[in-house]
């Protein structure tokens, strides 16, 4: 049974089982435009588990409840109420956003499309999200739930990731849209592909989809380019302390991905080879996997290099009782507190 020919039933049929079925989030228990913003942006790159089980989205917008509130809040603010989400970008972006709707729509949401989608930093599938969640506007949504969904429904054997795939994926999003329940309609998609049309081990037999579906194949698709290698880096930071109880941090530089957070400072293998080795841990970022090594300054190290302004490098003593509030990533924030656990 094709979807296209039988759009309306392929509706009701998603819908009935959304409302059945759906888990409660915090963000589907409002329809304030900036919160679900909040939450889209957060999402984009990060697990709803993540989301969840930290509390980010209801720390965030009890901190920042509305655009006003993020409109004039410093780079530190922003950075350190984001911690623990990674790709900080999308924290300045949503600032961005923001002050535009101060500057441009006097703090006030504004509910046409083309306006959410003029933001600054607002994609198509953001503006078409917010519209639909908030106003209950027809706007069609492709994310990679969506993606996965009608790659295996139309059995689509070209890359989801091409210009081609994507004009694909929209034109059926358009074609399949529910107007008249938008809201349902596009979060019971997005639920399916959580839930059910999942990338790994999708649950076939229990899909409601399972009559539109032509796939024979599922865990086939969508097909995307090949991911990247993995890249395998090596860090060593300096980890001092000096007797006024402060740690000397260094602050990342403007154009790197983590620009405004501090960390413990980089030193060259040959700076630190002889110092003692405190603590060594990895992380992934992207397609980075980090081994970081942290070492025992000594007293010639901490008397010699605070305070240093080289090439862009910022470094600065900071009294551990300030660590707090100072924003820092997620690895480095892990080995510090260990350390000072260590050491107090």
């Amino acid at each position: 049974m094709s979807p296209l020919k039988h759009t309306s039933k392929f509706q009701t049929v998603l819908i009935d089982w959304f409302q059945s079925e759906s888990k409660t989030y915090p963000w589907r228990e409002t329809t304030d435009p900036w919160h679900i913003l909040i939450s889209e942006v957060m999402l984009q790159q990060t697990q709803v588990s993540t989301v969840l089980n930290k509390n980010f989205f209801t720390k965030f917008t009890e901190q920042f409840p509305t655009p006003a509130s993020i409109s004039s809040a410093s780079e530190q603010e922003i950075l350190s109420a984001w911690e623990g989400l990674g790709y900080y970008r999308r924290v300045r972006n949503l600032q961005k956003a923001a002050i535009a709707i101060c500057e441009q729509h006097d703090g006030i949401f504004p509910r046409d499309y083309n306006s959410i989608l003029a933001l600054p930093g607002i994609g198509k599938y953001t503006a078409g999200a917010v519209s639909s969640f908030a106003f209950d506007s027809p706007q069609p949504i492709v994310d990679a739930n969506v993606a996965r969904i009608f790659s295996r429904l139309f059995d689509f054997q070209e890359r989801i990731d091409s210009s081609a795939g994507q004009k694909q994926l929209w034109l059926w999003a358009e074609k399949l849209l529910s107007h008249d329940s938008p809201r349902s309609y596009n979060s019971a998609l997005m639920e399916l592909g959580q839930q059910v049309c999942s990338n790994k081990s999708p649950k076939c037999e229990i899909c409601v989809l399972k009559p539109f579906c032509t796939t024979t194949d599922p865990e086939s698709l969508p097909l995307k380019k090949s991911a990247k290698k993995t890249v395998l880096v090596d860090e060593f930071a300096l980890f001092s302390i000096d007797n006024q109880k402060r740690i000397l941090l260094q602050q990342e530089a403007s154009e790197k991905r983590r620009a405004g957070m501090w960390k413990l400072p980089l030193r060259e293998p040959s700076e630190i080879e002889n110092l003692p080795l405190l603590n060594k841990s990895s992380y992934a970022i992207t397609h980075h996997k980090v081994m970081l090594r942290v070492y025992q300054a000594s007293d010639e190290n901490i008397s010699t290099k605070p305070n240093r302004e080289t090439e862009g490098v910022t470094e600065k003593w900071h009294y551990i009782k300030d660590l707090t509030e100072i924003p820092m990533p997620s690895p480095f924030r892990k080995v510090l507190d260990k350390l000072l656990q260590d050491h107090f």
